[in-house]
């Protein structure tokens, strides 16, 4: 019960949902008490496409605007909160939605766009992603949208990005730059997870870790549980300390084969790039309206309530802070 109250008072942060939006799942975001959620609105698309997803989100949130409000700023997300709806950040996997002009950050910034990944898995005009064999890092044309990414309040984000560019990135950025979702290779190999001396580099250098609970990263894979997911985030703060974490889940949901065919090909037809399997969510959160067990599961745990409100919410809101500049 004491679990259930602390999240139900406390701003509570996804900082990662790329699922089949509909007003089913704003409902289920609802359930699950999201204050905000980073949703993704570009992967593989370039201009026009991501001019249409974010259309489409404007046409979403005007629909259901008893479930739903847009962020632009920190304060929204406290907006949300009072009014009881989840506030929506839009946000990016790949930066193919800029193609090659500058000009459009600042565009898509106006949109409401305040979340951007600089490569999506290959490679790009940017930056490598992690399932290329050579990371050639951020290219000079990556050097000034990282500047312009920092100007607008942008906040830059790695988990599909190569070692050697996020590094580059880290080291280019004014800026915090974060892992909004990812999990550590200290616990299972994997090209997308990441390694002790990653997850230590970037909060060295300021940066944020969002760790995820897609299954295919996870040490157990479909057979984890929300204790396993916990478990996770328990390795990534004893690395990073728990004020530089948060949680990213990466929720799927609604999504069938057909979806997982085209994240998993290169530009989403191209080169097959891995094989996810079966791709099953840890008992206990197989949906996103499950999100209060996994603060159940920190409290049952021994979590203190401080580092419970600080990882399921508080830490995202001052990176936001921080990157946004309100």
């Amino acid at each position: 019960m004491m679990s259930i109250d602390l999240h139900a008072k406390s701003i509570v942060i996804d900082g990662l949902i790329i699922s089949d939006f509909d007003r089913a799942v704003f409902e289920d975001m609802r359930k699950g008490g999201l204050t905000a959620a980073n949703c993704t609105c570009c992967v593989w698309e370039g201009f026009t496409e991501t001019m249409r997803n974010v259309m489409r989100w404007k046409q979403w949130i005007r629909d259901n605007a008893d479930l739903i409000t847009q962020v632009y700023t920190t304060a929204d997300i406290r907006r949300a909160k009072a009014e009881s709806k989840t506030g929506i950040i839009l946000g990016w996997q790949n930066l193919s939605g800029i193609q090659d002009q500058l000009g459009y950050l600042g565009l898509f910034k106006e949109l409401g766009v305040g979340i951007m990944q600089i490569a999506y898995n290959t490679q790009n005009l940017v930056g490598t992603g992690c399932y290329e064999k050579k990371d050639g890092g951020l290219s000079d044309f990556g050097h000034e949208v990282i500047a312009e990414m920092n100007r607008l309040g942008i906040l830059c984000d790695l988990s599909h990005v190569g070692a050697r560019t996020s590094e580059d990135v880290i080291l280019a950025s004014k800026q915090p730059v974060a892992y909004s979702h990812c999990l550590p290779s200290g616990l299972k190999a994997h090209p997308r997870n990441k390694s002790d001396a990653q997850l230590k580099f970037i909060v060295d250098h300021g940066g944020f870790v969002g760790v995820t609970m897609f299954p295919p990263f996870l040490k157990k894979g479909p057979a984890s549980r929300v204790d396993d997911f916990v478990e996770a985030i328990e390795y990534v703060i004893d690395r990073c300390g728990e004020e530089n974490v948060g949680v990213g889940t990466d929720f799927t949901q609604g999504y069938g084969r057909p979806f997982f065919d085209w994240i998993t090909h290169d530009k989403g037809y191209a080169r097959k790039l891995t094989d996810f399997g079966e791709v099953i969510n840890p008992e206990g959160i197989r949906t996103i309206g499950e999100w209060p067990n996994i603060t159940a599961t920190m409290a049952r745990r021994g979590w203190t309530t401080a580092r419970i409100e600080r990882v399921i919410g508080l830490n995202w809101l001052n990176l936001l802070r921080t990157v946004w500049g309100a």
